[in-house]
């Protein structure tokens, strides 16, 4: 008896082993978000067909970002196409991306993340399936890496997070392009992939091809692998911050002269939160900003009034004996 093709095979288990820590054994919706692009497209014939006599049921889920003239057209074909792949319901959902400031990419990013928790709350379902591959990741590491990010550039996207899942990410696109053609599968290719105006896409189509031509075979590969590597030690760092954060709070900012006492990898961590927690929006609170931040913590306690910090989101920080302290402005 001949199996089936190794794309597929590959796929098929990537979302076995995440439904098997992830879906409810007593049977429940799994959701998978589909773009009509191969990686997932693939996903979800993988996750209809390990759903096959199992308690489970799967929801095709497509995003309609409205960024392109005929993507409402797009999302139709999408859902007729998870249907006709055997999802149990399909559900397509119409956002409004708006930048405020920020990337188109950033702005379609959160809305569409923000609408599929949505969707799980409606479908009571506790596991959302993206198709993020081993390609992604590497990218989003070089980009990270290109925008002095930090560690957390090199940890990459996470493999789980809240009711999000990413199966796919030690697979290759080209091998969900392959899974996609040995089942017959079409796939759609978005215009704005092609784009050399986003900096991901320049990274797609010329760093990293550049970066295996001149290194070798491989590349891709070793920045994921390393982002697996590195995720570990900044969640373990998060997790201490977090507890830190927790002790060194008051009403309205920190216990300045206590967090001092901790390791600068901390520090750095907890005022992070602390600038969060006050008001200041993620997506504009940089790096630049915390270490302001960490000037005030490492004044001493006569330091009262030694200057203030602006912070993103109209939030200033500012040194009161002992306390550092945030108010709106």
């Amino acid at each position: 008896m001949v199996g089936p093709d190794p794309a597929v095979a590959a796929t098929r288990l990537a979302v076995r082993r995440v439904l098997a820590g992830a879906a409810d054994p007593d049977g429940q919706r799994v959701l998978v978000a589909c773009s009509g692009g191969a990686d997932s497209l693939a996903l979800l014939a993988a996750a209809v067909f390990e759903a096959r006599g199992r308690p489970w049921s799967v929801v095709g889920v497509t995003v309609d970002h409205g960024l392109h003239e005929d993507s409402a057209e797009v999302a139709e074909r999408v859902v007729a196409q998870m249907a006709i792949l055997g999802a149990d319901e399909t559900a397509t959902a119409r956002v409004a991306v708006t930048t405020d400031g920020h990337g188109p990419e950033a702005a379609a990013r959160e809305a569409r993340y923000a609408v599929l928790e949505e969707l799980a709350q409606r479908f009571d379902s506790g596991v959302v399936l993206l198709g993020h591959t081993l390609d992604d990741q590497a990218e989003t590491v070089l980009l990270g890496l290109a925008r002095g990010s930090g560690g957390r550039s090199l940890a990459g996207m996470r493999r789980a997070w809240g009711v999000f899942r990413r199966p796919l990410l030690d697979l290759t696109r080209a091998e969900t392009e392959a899974a996609c053609r040995a089942e017959g599968i079409a796939w759609w290719t978005d215009p704005a992939n092609d784009d050399p105006r986003f900096t991901r896409n320049r990274v797609r189509h010329t760093v990293l091809p550049m970066l295996e031509a001149e290194l070798g075979p491989g590349v891709a590969a070793t920045l994921a692998r390393t982002a697996d590597q590195v995720r570990p030690d900044i969640e373990a760092l998060d997790g201490w911050a977090l507890r830190v954060f927790d002790e060194v709070r008051v009403d309205d900012g920190l216990d300045a002269t206590a967090l001092g006492r901790q390791p600068s990898a901390v520090i750095s961590r907890v005022l992070r939160l602390a600038a969060l927690a006050a008001g200041s929006p993620p997506a504009d609170l940089f790096h630049v900003h915390v270490v302001a931040l960490a000037d005030l913590v490492a004044v001493p306690r006569s330091g009262s009034g030694h200057g203030d910090v602006q912070l993103p989101g109209r939030v200033t920080a500012y040194r009161e004996g002992d306390l550092l302290r945030f108010r709106s402005t």
